[in-house]
């Protein structure tokens, strides 16, 4: 058996053991950080938790091998998206094998990364490597990148500092190299209820909505339309869509609340926050003309997450050193999703996304990842116990 093909056994069980903690980002993912803790304590690793505000949740960081220059990052996050009305087929949060797949939630979107990083650390300690490597772990990814500013921020003042970055992401081990940025929100319309056939007696929360919505459908038309041909992205503009609308309790009644969410994602270069400035002054207006007429109506909103963009670096180290532990010679990638790798590059680190598994997997229900992929994801862990070595 070969160093790789161990490797990839350790892989498979601690996935297993991964996607068993139900790390939807509603709960806590103590559970699961409390196990990786006294995996990493076997194997002789101390780790860290950069917790929240009220210790429910927790990252981790942990540096294997010596503190020493020239680190390399490996980050995950730990939490996965919801599978609340979804038909699986098995049991979610059991890792099952069929046709050369493991079914269960997180397997692609990223336990399987994070798996595979795990099973690598004995055979970095066996190696004594010279150079070292860094397990980053990070919470509510999925809920607007909340948990990894704070982690972050932590590494960028360890002494050495790690060189760079790896996000594990699910890119078939292709290196990616941009990914575009989100700004999410949600705005809640007061009106006054009143029967329909009254209209000048009350105001519509929902008819005042949509008067917002259409500026947000109009600002979404001329980002089409301003879309830059040589945009490495697909689509190659800035999207924005309204996810959610709520509002009004009967067809007869002048709805007294509208609430909608909506986010916006902005390739490198584009800022979301100028985009949508003219929008929230629109909503601010709005807010006060309506309390003008009587207290209890308004507009509010609130921006539940604002992260940035991935912006290409070509040819920066962290590219490097990911093409030669995958064998990836193609073209240096670009996604439309956002991830945490911006928020590393706003952190001073040089940073690309490769991991195994396909985004197209990520939260569908009988979410998979191939075998054929944590092989490889074995490969590239290998290759870095040998690179940190010399």
């Amino acid at each position: 058996m070969t160093a790789s093909d161990a490797l990839h056994a350790r892989a498979t069980d601690i996935l297993s053991t991964l996607v068993g903690f139900d790390t939807t980002s509603r709960h806590s993912n103590l559970d699961l950080i409390e196990w990786v803790e006294a995996y990493l304590a076997g194997h002789g690793v101390t780790s860290r938790r950069v917790a929240n505000a009220d210790a429910s949740k927790a990252n981790l960081m942990a540096r294997v091998g010596p503190a020493a220059e020239g680190g390399v990052i490996l980050s995950g996050h730990t939490d996965v998206v919801p599978v609340d009305g979804q038909p699986w087929t098995s049991d979610p949060f059991t890792l099952t094998e069929r046709d050369g797949k493991l079914y269960g939630r997180g397997s692609s979107d990223m336990k399987g990364f994070i798996a595979l990083a795990l099973a690598a650390v004995p055979d970095l300690i066996a190696a004594d490597i010279r150079r070292p490597v860094w397990l980053a772990l990070s919470y509510d990814e999925e809920i607007g990148c909340l948990g990894a500013p704070a982690m972050i921020e932590a590494l960028a003042g360890v002494d050495p500092r790690p060189a760079l970055a790896v996000v594990g992401e699910p890119t078939g081990m292709e290196v990616v190299g941009a990914h575009k940025g989100i700004l999410s929100a949600t705005v809640v319309v007061n009106g006054r209820e009143a029967h329909s056939s009254q209209t000048h007696l009350g105001v519509s929360a929902n008819m005042t909505a949509l008067g917002l919505m259409a500026e947000l459908t109009a600002l979404a038309d001329r980002l089409i339309a301003a879309a830059d041909p040589a945009s490495p992205f697909e689509p190659p503009h800035a999207t924005l869509t309204i996810g959610v609308i709520q509002g009004g309790t009967a067809i007869n009644i002048l709805a007294r609340e509208c609430r909608f969410s909506f986010d916006l994602r902005c390739p490198p270069g584009q800022d979301p926050n100028a985009l949508l400035a003219p929008f929230f002054d629109r909503c601010r207006a709005l807010d006060a003309a309506l309390k003008a007429r009587s207290p209890e109506m308004g507009v509010r909103f609130e921006v539940h997450a604002d992260v940035p963009s991935l912006a290409l670096q070509a040819g920066g180290p962290a590219e490097a050193l990911a093409r030669r532990l995958a064998g990836d010679n193609g073209p240096l990638r670009a996604v439309p999703y956002a991830a945490e790798a911006g928020q590393f590059q706003l952190g001073g680190f040089p940073v690309v996304l490769c991991g195994p598994g396909w985004i197209d997997q990520a939260h569908q229900p009988d979410e998979w990842i191939e075998i054929s992929q944590m092989r490889r994801g074995a490969d590239f862990m290998t290759r870095l116990v040998e690179a940190q070595s010399v």
